[in-house]
């Protein structure tokens, strides 16, 4: 694993906007081709394997949660724990995630957290990075099927659909509005029939059904939008929600909570101990007494806020946000390499239950987040 310095295409922004990428320049330069990271295949067979492993890993744990009643230690609302059961024994589909992982070619890789449900660096790593290679290195090859992948589970999905139509829903901004145009095109070259709106589009009738725009009840939806925000809307849309129930068809389910919950750090230390793609982990402070250095992070955040790195009782690091009224998980220190001053996470994207390709993101900072860029990578020999 290296990181290698590499001359920008004159055009890249006019490539990067015309492939999706529209926030390519939001709060700093985010995508970053000066650079990109070279994997031996050795070193990319051992990522897909450590993402196969811990997805396996982490369905066992939610089993355990379920098992074990452990949603209010988790931060978990007792109202959506039975649609969380009824889910996971349904076992509706699941189209992606991403796993983060600490990895400098060397050691192990480590999971420093599983983003589930929402997971973010979609387009970039799907479709950007793959063009970038194309143009710059067509003799050379990337860990990167995710497009392909999506097709497939698309196809795969079709049969647990509901209506006529499936609804993508998700924010109003240009980051989730191209991610979710993305997804769609990768769901309609899958032959479904797609209809987008934003999640305050979404309406509720008298008797309790979800409606889009055009008052058509909504059967099967995509979400780009937290289940922990949607079952805290308002008392109307939660009812609405435990009243349709699995009749209605969400993506990613419901069940998600509980592996895109922080929180699911502890469970998987306390099951699988000596696995070494794992960091110690607990929910439990006390248990920080014996280690040189931690992670705090909120059971539920994004974009890394809300962290606070600390070593030999001493605060290194904090983020700022608005996140950790729920509870918070304590993680030993994962080792983040350190490549020319900076900081490199891999993300390892999981299509359907399998390891699809990865992206990277560094920062100056041990902490990724919204100010981290994106930056490409190949597969030497």
């Amino acid at each position: 694993m290296k990181r290698v310095t590499h001359p920008v295409r004159a055009d890249w922004q006019q490539k990067v906007e015309a492939l999706g990428l529209a926030w390519h320049s939001a709060k700093g330069a985010y995508w970053n081709e000066s650079a990109y990271y070279s994997f031996t295949m050795d070193e990319v067979l051992k990522l897909e394997h450590a993402t196969n492993t811990v997805h396996a890993m982490c369905l066992e744990a939610a089993q355990h949660i379920i098992d074990q009643r452990l949603f209010l230690k988790l931060g978990i609302p007792a109202h959506v724990i039975p649609l969380i059961e009824a889910a996971w024994e349904q076992e509706p589909p699941s189209i992606y995630g991403r796993f983060d992982f600490a990895y400098d070619g060397l050691g192990p890789p480590k999971l420093l957290e599983y983003n589930a449900d929402t997971p973010t660096s979609l387009v970039e790593a799907s479709v950007v990075q793959w063009f970038w290679l194309q143009e710059c290195f067509p003799d050379k090859d990337q860990f990167n099927s995710i497009h392909e992948r999506l097709i497939e589970q698309w196809k795969a999905l079709q049969l647990f659909l509901q209506g006529d139509r499936l609804h993508f829903a998700g924010m109003d901004d240009i980051e989730d509005g191209m991610t979710l145009a993305y997804l769609r095109d990768t769901a309609q070259q899958a032959g479904i029939a797609c209809e987008t709106l934003t999640m305050d589009q979404i309406g509720v009738t008298t008797d309790g059904y979800f409606t889009d725009a055009d008052d058509r009840v909504i059967e099967s939806i995509f979400k780009l939008y937290p289940w922990e925000w949607i079952v805290a809307e308002d008392e109307r849309f939660v009812q609405a929600l435990l009243r349709t129930g699995t009749r209605m068809q969400w993506i990613e389910p419901v069940w998600k909570m509980l592996l895109s919950n922080k929180g699911l750090l502890a469970v998987l230390w306390d099951l699988f101990p000596e696995s070494p793609y794992l960091l110690p982990a607990s929910l439990d402070i006390a248990e920080t007494l014996t280690w040189d250095a931690y992670v705090r992070k909120p059971l539920f955040s994004r974009e890394g806020a809300n962290v606070t790195v600390t070593m030999f009782d001493q605060t290194l690091v904090e983020s700022q946000g608005d996140y950790g009224e729920e509870g918070y998980v304590y993680q030993s220190m994962a080792s983040i390499p350190n490549f020319d001053g900076r900081h490199p996470v891999i993300g390892s994207w999981v299509i359907g239950q399998e390891a699809a390709g990865i992206g990277i993101r560094e920062s100056k900072r041990i902490i990724t987040d919204n100010l981290s860029q994106f930056v490409p990578h190949t597969i030497e020999g």
